[in-house]
């Protein structure tokens, strides 16, 4: 899987210089965080990405994933289509383990590609990031978080800012706030979407690549936890 994996096409290395020349916290977060690594999921259609959106949304992973393989297990090639989708019956559909919600959301999706409002991927590459939430949270189940997330993870559009997102606000907290690692988190330590998007101001045009910091912000956060506890609580060696 890996090796299907690809890089962002834009100059990433230029990005990181930038927001580090423009805040300290983050260029102090970039230093302790290490090289930027973002890889890109492979995405054949914009239905294909938004239908796994759809089937892994408030599922655990391999629970989701095994829904999912049922699910492209009933289309010719594993390969789903918004036709074929339209196409099929409920009972195999709700067989695969979709819920009555799900079902509703993937035929919504499936029926706003036919109709364009979904555009293809080809098209969908050439519209402005704004224009893309627009189009895509027109459809059953689809938010701006899932959008942004295939911005950020799918497209690779480098100017992303996903205010709602929890690791994203806890990075923001770690690494600008006053939490630091080992601190219980409250909402009152969290950052509305007005102080984040202040402070994106400078992070522009790469807020994309500050997130991704701001995702590694909680990672490092978790390790020095870790570090911590084994430090404090060392095994004890049998003679």
């Amino acid at each position: 899987m890996i090796g299907n994996l690809r890089k962002v096409r834009y100059d990433h290395a230029r990005a990181c210089q930038e927001l580090a020349a423009a805040d300290r916290h983050m260029a102090k977060l970039i230093e302790r965080a290490g090289p930027f690594v973002l890889r890109l999921k492979p995405t054949h259609s914009t239905f294909e990405a938004l239908l796994e959106s759809i089937v892994y949304q408030q599922l655990h992973g391999n629970a989701a994933k095994a829904i999912h393989g049922r699910v492209l297990a009933l289309f010719p090639d594993a390969t789903p289509t918004p036709q074929a989708l339209l196409e099929l019956r409920d009972g195999p559909l709700r067989g695969a383990g979709l819920s009555a919600g799900k079902l509703a959301a993937i035929r919504d999706l499936a029926d706003k590609c036919v109709a364009g409002v979904v555009p293809h991927l080809s098209k969908l590459h050439r519209i402005p990031d704004e224009e893309v939430c627009a189009r895509l949270t027109t459809v059953r189940g689809i938010g701006i978080w899932t959008v942004q997330m295939l911005l950020i993870f799918r497209m690779g559009r480098p100017n992303v800012l996903p205010v709602s997102d929890y690791g994203v606000r806890k990075g923001f907290a770690l690494t600008c706030g006053k939490l630091r690692a080992g601190m219980p988190v409250t909402l009152a330590d969290l950052p509305s979407a007005a102080t984040m998007q202040r402070r994106a101001v400078r992070w522009q045009p790469w807020q994309s690549v500050a997130s991704w910091y701001l995702w590694r912000a909680c990672d490092l956060a978790r390790d020095a936890e870790i570090k911590k506890i084994s430090n404090e609580n060392p095994r004890i060696e049998e003679a």
